[in-house]
């Protein structure tokens, strides 16, 4: 995690100008995460909220909201201030959430491509995390970048987004700063996590939406 966390930190003022280039359906993608937010919803949690790309959609959805962020990268967290302003209902914490303890009573849990930096063992127990943190109704939303179900697929993936993101107008240097910070990466497949999901107690886990290698995946606490 140590050196995941100097990848985010290194690369940190270019990223948010680099997403919607690099993200095939970038838009789709972050609507169908902050859609799945129930309506009610009063106290949020962000999970490796990095630059606060989703926290600012789901500000703007939810503008009553308390809103916590977690991330372990310091330049990534100041981006995600500078984005926010000063908003009383939006609070900041630096700290690894695989390790750390989470807040309960919770309606929402979401997170944003940061789960496929963890290893298998450390996204079950994330898992198990957001479900003892939501009340009951709560949601937990994963928005992330997965991997194939098979390394045949998953080396399609990969080059079915070389193609997409070139065609977006994404340069070499951005894409090189990305696949600098892919070697961290850990993606697992939809069936996967959605197998984990269910293991943590979520009955209705489930992919919502799938371009690729990007997926949102959703399932309510009873």
């Amino acid at each position: 995690m140590n050196r995941t966390r100097e990848v985010f930190d290194r690369t940190a003022s270019t990223y948010d100008h680099d997403r919607s280039l690099l993200i095939p359906g970038c838009d789709t993608f972050y609507r169908w995460a902050i859609d799945l937010i129930p309506s009610q919803t009063k106290n949020i949690l962000d999970l490796g909220a990095g630059s606060g790309l989703l926290t600012v959609l789901v500000r703007n959805r939810f503008p009553e909201a308390h809103i916590h962020l977690i991330d372990f990268s310091a330049p990534m967290l100041a981006l995600a201030g500078d984005r926010l302003g000063n908003d009383p209902n939006i609070t900041y914490q630096r700290a690894n959430y695989a390790k750390e303890p989470l807040s309960d009573g919770l309606c929402a849990v979401v997170t944003s491509l940061s789960v496929h930096h963890l290893d298998d063992h450390d996204k079950r127990t994330v898992f198990k995390k957001a479900y003892s943190a939501l009340k009951p109704g709560g949601v937990f939303i994963n928005a992330e970048q997965v991997a194939g179900p098979t390394p045949t697929l998953d080396a399609r993936y990969r080059s079915l987004w070389l193609r997409q993101v070139r065609a977006a107008g994404a340069t070499d240097q951005q894409i090189e700063a990305s696949l600098y910070r892919q070697q961290e990466d850990r993606c697992s497949p939809v069936k996967d996590q959605l197998e984990w999901m269910s293991e943590a107690g979520f009955a209705d886990a489930d992919c919502w939406y799938k371009d690729n290698r990007f997926a949102v995946m959703a399932g309510t606490r009873a």
